[in-house]
Order: C-alpha cells, then structure tokens, then sequence
C-alpha cells in the first residue's frame, strides 16, 4: 500500500472513531454500549496515528478526504457530518500533526474512561509525533503525560520526559531558559528515586548552560558536587579531573585568585587530579595571568590543544580569561 493509500485508511480510521464516540455520547448509545465505543474509539484512533506515521504524514497536508468521503459515505446524514469532521480536522492539519493529533484524542478518552496509563502512553506518542511539525504541542503533551505519571508516583519516567522536552528546548525553540528549568526538574525527580547517575548528567547539562550564561557560581557548585561523587566511583573516578577542570574555569573567569585556591582544594580532596593535564594547565594559566603575559597564555592553550581538542564550551571559558588579562594589560597602560 502506498502513502496515499495509508492516509486515505487513516482518514477512514478516524471517521470511524467519531461516528463511535457520536453514538458512545448520545442517549441511547450511553445506555447501549457506550463505554465499549469509547473503547473501539480509542483504538481505531490509535490505528489511525500509527497508518500516518507510516505514511509519514507528520504536517497533514497531504489528505486526500475526497476520495475518502466517496467510500465512506452510508448516507446523506453520515455525508454531511464526516464532511464537517475532515473539513475541520484538514484544517487542523495545516499546523498539527496528523498522527499527534489522532493520539492527542485517544489519550482523551482513556483518561475519560480513568484509564490513566494509557492516556499516558498516548501522551507522549502525540508528543513524539508533534516534533516532526510543531514542537510547542509536542511539549503541551508531554506536559501533560508528566502531570500523569507523577500523580502516579511515577517520578522516574516523568524525570525522563523532562529531559525530552529540554531537549526540544535546546534544539528547536532554542529557549536555554527553559531548557535550564526542565533539566533541574528532572534532576530533582531523578535524585527522589535515587538515581544519581542520570541526576547528575541532567545536572551537567545545567552548568554548561549556566557557565555560558555566565552563572559562575551555579557551574561551580554543581561541577564540585558532580566531581565529588564521581571521585568516590570506580567506574567513574576518571570523569573527576574533567569536572573539578571545568569548576577551576569557571572560578577563574571570576577572579584569578579564587581560581588558584580552588585547585589547591581539589588537589587536596583528589590527589590524582595533581597529576592530570587538566590541573598542570590550570597552573600555566594561572602563571600566565600572574605575569599578565598573554603570550605565555596562548602558548599554553595551543600546546594543550594539541594533544586535546578544545571543544566550543572550553573555547569559551578559556577566551573570557585571555579577555580579562587583554584588559587588565590596558588599564597597566
């Protein structure tokens, strides 16, 4: 079956799924079945989401309804009504996901029918969809899937959920702030049910963000706290030096002085960071900064460079330093 083929299916789909909740929702039909058509409704919404995922149809413009009215029609009233459905639901489309729109409604009716699990899961299968064409209602339905599992006392998935919409922050409405905020809710939930590991990384992500933003303080912490767990873990041990680097950074963009008794800290609470590359060239640029000589600086970043790549992040932090020693050379003048 062809694309147009699914989608005309997925159109026959959901005008099933009306015509069910119409008749589940009328006198006779609520005394007459109509929590089993809420039921069949769901399900033919369901199926309809999954034939628009496979037609890849995630902007729903493409809806041949025409064609689809000319089979479905029983009658001249069913005409009219499935009529005014795709009408509306074609014009939805223009900004809506078709399958998030069709898991949307089926999440609906499960948690009419207090069937909140699955109101869940259709939640976030709407959410996943919406990301293809409209990611403020991916996060709208994710939202609402998190509000679910909490109430259930679900606060690992609701944690993980947090961090999808971070992402969608991140990437696609570019909003660090809220980003940011996503990232510590996770963390919290994540810490709650004792899964420090995926707390800590959510937490990672929150001071790269807020160094940049220029947050120093609230890197800092969270860098030391990272480190401190991270030191004490077999596994983990290795990552220590790489986070008690980046705190040093972030004290150093502050005050130079900071900067130098913080190594001295970290050398004392992790032996094994003294002799790491990161702290013997946290100490050349501390030297070099003492001196005011940039030349020295520069020199000790590109040979540091050479054996490891700076990445954007610390091509930031270790510019903002060169810039306060740039400046600090120009008051001397």
């Amino acid at each position: 079956m062809d694309n147009s083929g699914k989608e005309k299916e997925a159109m026959a789909l959901m005008a099933e799924a009306e015509k069910k909740m119409k008749s589940s929702q009328s006198f006779f039909g609520s005394l007459f079945g109509g929590s089993s058509k809420m039921e069949d409704a769901c399900d033919l919404y369901g199926r309809a989401a999954n034939m628009f995922k496979m037609a890849k149809n995630w902007s729903g413009k493409d809806i041949h309804s025409a064609s689809t009215l000319s089979m479905l029609c029983m009658s001249i009233a069913d005409y009219i009504c499935i009529v005014i459905v795709i009408v509306i639901f074609t014009l939805c489309c223009m900004w809506l996901s078709a399958a998030g729109n069709a898991f949307s409604q089926a999440a609906l009716l499960h948690l009419q029918m207090q069937s909140k699990h699955d109101a869940a899961t259709n939640f976030i299968d709407a959410g996943n969809a919406f990301k293809k064409s409209d990611p403020q209602e991916a996060i709208n339905c994710l939202n609402r899937a998190i509000e679910i599992y909490t109430d259930m006392g679900r606060f690992t998935i609701a944690a993980k959920h947090h961090v999808t919409i971070a992402e969608i922050y991140e990437t696609e409405l570019v909003d660090i702030d809220k980003a940011i905020a996503h990232y510590e809710q996770a963390a919290d939930y994540y810490k709650g049910e004792e899964s420090t590991s995926s707390a800590n990384k959510c937490l990672l992500k929150v001071a790269t963000y807020a160094a940049q933003l220029e947050q120093y303080p609230k890197a800092t912490e969270i860098y030391e706290q990272v480190a401190t767990h991270a030191m004490d873990s077999t596994l983990l041990k290795y990552s220590a030096k790489d986070y008690f680097f980046k705190a040093a950074l972030c004290h150093f963009c502050v005050d130079m002085l900071n900067a130098k008794l913080a190594v001295q800290k970290y050398e004392e609470m992790f032996p094994a960071f003294s002799d790491s590359r990161e702290c013997k060239f946290v100490k050349k640029l501390l030297d070099a900064f003492e001196e005011q000589n940039v030349d020295a600086y520069t020199d000790a970043v590109k040979e540091y460079d050479t054996i490891s790549r700076l990445d954007q992040w610390l091509t930031t932090m270790l510019l903002r330093i060169k810039k306060s020693i740039q400046e600090d050379e120009s008051d001397l003048r």
